[in-house]
């Protein structure tokens, strides 16, 4: 199975502020949807929290260390205490999804294959920040489309896949 990281960040690598993402972009999140669409995918518990519902046809797996077993709610959702429970409730999947937030993300960077990045052109504070994945191993930028501003989307960001490069 790859585990894979799908993240938006504006410059400074900034993910989120006061338990948000500092920006709206509807053709971002569309194309979040159209990567995980199908998949499962891994959160913490607050980033569970700020979407607030269950992604729709995606198996919905949220890491929180509240929980002494693993245990599916009223809504499918299943809540895990370590990533190695997540990964095995991802199942026999191609492809895990995780979504973070910063502390998800710096838990399975070290066994990520692939990373789905947005990289917004925008510079704002934030208090929440995807890990120096370059820091973390050798990355091949495998694929860059542009989306520029629109009337709906305030900044140009580019959706960029990087894959890990073996030493």
């Amino acid at each position: 199975m790859i585990v894979a990281l799908v993240a938006a960040m504006a410059q400074d690598r900034v993910i989120g502020k006061d338990g948000d993402m500092p920006w709206h972009l509807p053709a971002e999140l569309q194309h979040f949807k159209k990567v995980t669409l199908g998949k499962p995918v891994v959160m913490g518990r607050a980033t569970y929290e700020s979407i607030g519902r269950p992604l729709p046809k995606r198996t919905n797996i949220v890491l929180s260390r509240r929980h002494q077993q693993p245990y599916t709610d009223e809504q499918g959702v299943i809540w895990v205490n370590s990533p190695a429970l997540a990964l095995q409730a991802a199942g026999h999947s191609d492809e895990v999804m995780i979504i973070g937030g910063g502390h998800v993300y710096r838990e399975f960077l070290p066994q990520a294959e692939r990373l789905y990045l947005t990289e917004i052109d925008l510079k704002t504070a934030g208090d929440t920040y995807f890990p120096d994945f370059h820091a973390a191993g050798n990355w091949e930028l495998v694929e860059k489309v542009e989306h520029p501003s629109d009337a709906n989307n305030p900044h140009t960001f580019f959706t960029c896949v990087y894959q890990r490069v073996n030493d």
